[in-house]
């Protein structure tokens, strides 16, 4: 295969076939080698922000289906993306071993380990602008997985979904659930003033807790299979909530009792993230506001996952209490907390002492007025 650039990026490789396991590994100045077919946007995100020279893909970033903006995402911000034709490389090197990627050869010392094709700027872009105008072909699949799934799960539109007991109060209380997913940690930031004056009930989906403690919140709940929630966001006192299938096998069940730790356990079809808003819905929560999820049709397509029309009928099924948090932090208006006021109130004082003191004349007053006040409270 042609080597199409020259450019050349040295460091260590850090290795993951799962793309949201790897990225919590990752240090700034490494390359990361995965397997991500169809690479999505929020897991570009995550390598832009761990700071990567480099990323070897051993499956097509962009298989073509439609238009993924992983690859575009990584070389926009200059990431050297390579495709590997296999994953064999995985074989070849062993985690933080240092190497070289000149091109789309990589290479151990002068020893070619593996060569691919260099994902050019120009060329990801026309390919991404390609796939837009061809979009009609993964609607028509998105569509078909959409109603084969209204077939197969009709728990999630007819309410049928057995939830055990919670300590978490929703009773007429909106909600807030945070995914890891596109913009969740701007969202957040801006949702501050929100979740400071409504004091919504909080659920994390797996990884959206590691966001929640990261800008100062504790998740009143976590739900998921517990795979990309850090170990202190498990142990920060909120109640755990393992998804499982409907055939009961539940994958977090083993890492929460190795930690020694209490949990309930879903069993439902669809997502994390669906569980989290029907167990908000059916306990009565007034209002559910998502972080993270997806919102529109180009990011339902860009997760690229069969569950994903799992969560389009959720949403269907939440209807008007479901909004994003993009439309919430651009229509709440913050209310005016304590602090303002007695600020106000201390310069008004400030500068009614200050006029006082300056005045001669009220300045005599004042003194009368005290002396008044020491005669009525018997100081003298």
């Amino acid at each position: 295969m042609a080597v199409a650039t020259f450019r050349e990026v040295a460091g260590p490789a850090r290795i993951g076939r799962r793309t949201k396991r790897l990225v919590k590994e990752l240090k700034p100045g490494a390359v990361a080698v995965l397997d991500h077919k169809d690479l999505d946007r929020v897991s570009a995100e995550d390598l832009i922000a761990a700071g990567v020279l480099a990323v070897l893909n051993c499956s097509p970033s962009s298989t073509g289906a439609y238009p993924n903006m992983g690859p575009l995402l990584l070389v926009q911000a200059g990431i050297h993306l390579v495709d590997l034709p296999d994953d064999s490389l995985f074989e070849r090197i062993s985690d933080g071993e240092a190497i070289i990627v000149r091109g789309g050869e990589v290479r151990r010392g002068s020893k070619v380990l593996a060569i691919g094709e260099v994902q050019e700027p120009e060329a990801v872009r026309a390919a991404t602008d390609e796939r837009r105008r061809e979009i009609g072909d993964a609607l028509e699949a998105f569509a078909q997985n959409t109603i084969e799934h209204m077939l197969e799960e009709r728990e999630l539109l007819s309410g049928r979904i057995e939830l055990p007991r919670f300590d978490t109060d929703f009773r007429d209380r909106p909600a807030l659930i945070v995914v890891r997913g596109v913009d969740h940690q701007q969202d957040l930031r801006a949702l501050r003033p929100y979740i400071r004056d409504m004091k919504p009930a909080i659920l994390a989906v797996d990884g959206g807790a590691n966001a929640l403690l990261a800008e100062g919140f504790k998740p009143d709940m976590i739900v998921g299979d517990m795979d990309s929630a850090t170990e202190a966001a498990l142990r920060c006192g909120a109640e755990l909530v393992v998804h499982a299938y409907p055939n009961g096998k539940a994958p977090g069940r083993s890492h929460l009792e190795q930690l020694g730790l209490p949990f309930k356990v879903v069993p439902a079809p669809g997502t994390s993230q669906d569980v989290a808003m029907l167990i908000a819905a059916e306990k009565g929560a007034e209002l559910i506001v998502s972080v993270g999820s997806q919102f529109n049709l180009v990011e339902f397509l860009d997760k690229n996952r069969r569950g994903m029309a799992s969560t389009f009928l959720t949403r269907l099924r939440l209807g008007e209490i479901l909004v994003d948090a993009k439309g919430v932090s651009r229509l709440y208006r913050p209310r005016a907390g304590a602090a303002p006021l007695v600020g106000v109130v201390l310069a008004g004082l400030l500068c009614l002492l200050a006029i006082v003191i300056l005045t001669p004349a009220l300045r005599d007053v004042a003194d009368l007025l005290w002396l008044k006040l020491e005669v009525l409270l018997g100081l003298e």
